[in-house]
């Protein structure tokens, strides 16, 4: 009998074109995928050599992070943004890329369309210039992010040269609480195992709490892998994610679809396959989870109070110490509370329609905060449409929220929407890192769409059972 493999195992066999001297191994890429940040530079690379791109049809592009989202009419009013699109329109032209801007009313945030047009499918391996394309693994793929020089060789060649991680099993037992969402699960997770716990590692996510998950929740999950360390996060894929691709604009049709069924099954991990390590969580203790510090593995629940430095190993507290310096926040205090000045929904984390329903059944239930300013992006044009056909954009306007264009936005300084100064943001993105959306002095609190629409309604954090 063959020996039982993992999913990532599978994948990364099926893909191996050789071995290299150093142990890497050279993968072939299915799917590539870039925006208009990190390819202008490997495009003016492969330009200088006179090569072409290797398969075009491979690649596709889209613009997100510098993209305005209060007017995207062209000519940007950001010169320098401006010229980027430029560069990547131009590029895409002259290799034969398909783009999706927003003329095309495909355009988003990469990690957001990926999935939604059925580019991103089950068996594949997937590279970006971007470090969050671990996402596109919620669907059973192996995905990582590479840099602007490997941009340059995977448009060259559709080739990488990588190290096969080790795999780590993270079971996820029993059920989650009402309130308690995909969000709060990978932010509990990263306080266990640490923002360097993953380094080395992919992520197989597992157990009864996925298994129950959306699609949209396990992109959630799969998303913020990078943050605890994983380049590379994943989900088997099951009956949810086929009948989230099925009729999907890239996805196979009729028999088609059937036989790649067939195929997309045999790609997730054997039942006796074996891990690197295991780690098991319960989720009925998971609670809504809120970031006090400045990276995601400095969180806690929203009913517990912020820790001292005392509490952590002695090599930690020093950082623990400079992040409550940074914050403002005292050991002991409840994190429940805490004031906030602008509340962020959306990012490739927690940019799509579910998230954005979530949302919106809390913003049902009051209006938003004098003083307090927000932004609800929707992650592309199509999750912009639904929302807009479901009259999500109207609960939020009603309530107070500023209902905006698709983009990155507030979830990087690359585009206007930044915090200013000291303030604080009730934010669902991904990093809480100092000076990440916009002021090297602002301050981010993570935590789920569903809460963050809780805090700009009471202008603190709050616990959003109280409120469902």
């Amino acid at each position: 009998m063959p020996t039982p493999k993992s999913l990532l195992d599978k994948i990364w066999d099926l893909h191996s074109v050789r071995e290299l001297p150093d142990g890497q191994t050279q993968l072939f890429i299915g799917l590539h995928l870039i925006h208009e940040v990190t390819s202008p530079q490997a495009f003016s690379m492969l330009d200088e050599t006179g090569l072409p791109v290797r398969f075009p049809e491979r690649t596709f592009a889209t613009v997100d992070h510098i993209m305005p989202t209060d007017s995207q009419l062209r000519p940007l009013s950001d010169r320098l943004a401006e010229q980027m699109v430029v560069a990547l329109e131009r590029s895409c032209r002259q290799h034969g890329i398909t783009l999706f801007d927003p003329t095309s009313g495909l355009q988003g945030i990469v990690h957001v369309i990926g999935p939604e047009l059925g580019l991103t499918q089950p068996g594949m391996t997937i590279a970006c210039g971007d470090s969050h394309t671990s996402t596109h693994g919620a669907l059973g793929a192996i995905a990582f992010g590479i840099g602007s020089s490997q941009v340059r060789d995977l448009l060259a060649t559709q080739c990488l040269a990588v190290a096969r991680p080790k795999v780590r099993r993270i079971e996820v037992t029993g059920e989650l609480a009402r309130g308690v969402y995909a969000k709060d699960v990978i932010l509990t997770i990263i306080r266990r195992l640490g923002v360097k716990g993953g380094v080395g590692y992919a992520y197989e996510y597992g157990g009864k709490v996925i298994e129950r998950m959306s699609v949209e929740e396990r992109l959630t999950l799969c998303n913020m892998s990078i943050e605890g360390g994983a380049r590379v996060g994943y989900v088997n894929p099951d009956a949810a994610t086929f009948d989230y691709l099925r009729g999907r604009e890239f996805a196979p049709r009729g028999e088609a679809f059937d036989r790649a069924v067939e195929w997309w099954r045999g790609v997730s991990s054997d039942p006796h396959a074996s891990y690197d390590d295991r780690v098991e969580l319960r989720g009925s203790e998971i609670d809504p989870t809120v970031t006090w510090g400045i990276n995601p593995g400095q969180s806690c629940g929203v009913t517990e109070s912020i820790p001292s430095p005392l509490q952590y190993p002695e090599k930690e507290r020093a950082s623990v110490a400079e992040a409550l310096a940074f914050m403002e926040l005292r050991p002991g205090e409840p994190i429940a509370g805490t004031p906030i000045d602008v509340a962020f929904i959306g990012s490739c984390t927690n940019g799509r329609i579910s998230d954005l329903r979530e949302a919106a059944r809390v913003a049902k239930t009051g209006r938003v905060k004098p003083g307090v300013r927000t932004l609800v992006v929707p992650g592309s044009q199509a999750v912009a449409r639904q929302a807009e056909a479901e009259g999500l954009d109207e609960i939020f306007r009603e309530a107070g929220f500023d209902w905006r264009e698709p983009g990155c936005s507030m979830c990087l300084a690359m585009n206007p929407d930044k915090l200013v100064g000291r303030e604080i943001s009730a934010s669902s993105s991904n990093r809480n890192f100092k000076g990440r959306q916009g002021s090297p002095r602002g301050r981010t609190l993570l935590m789920s769409p569903a809460m963050v629409a809780a805090a700009a309604i009471h202008g603190c954090v709050v616990d959003v059972r109280e409120i469902l």
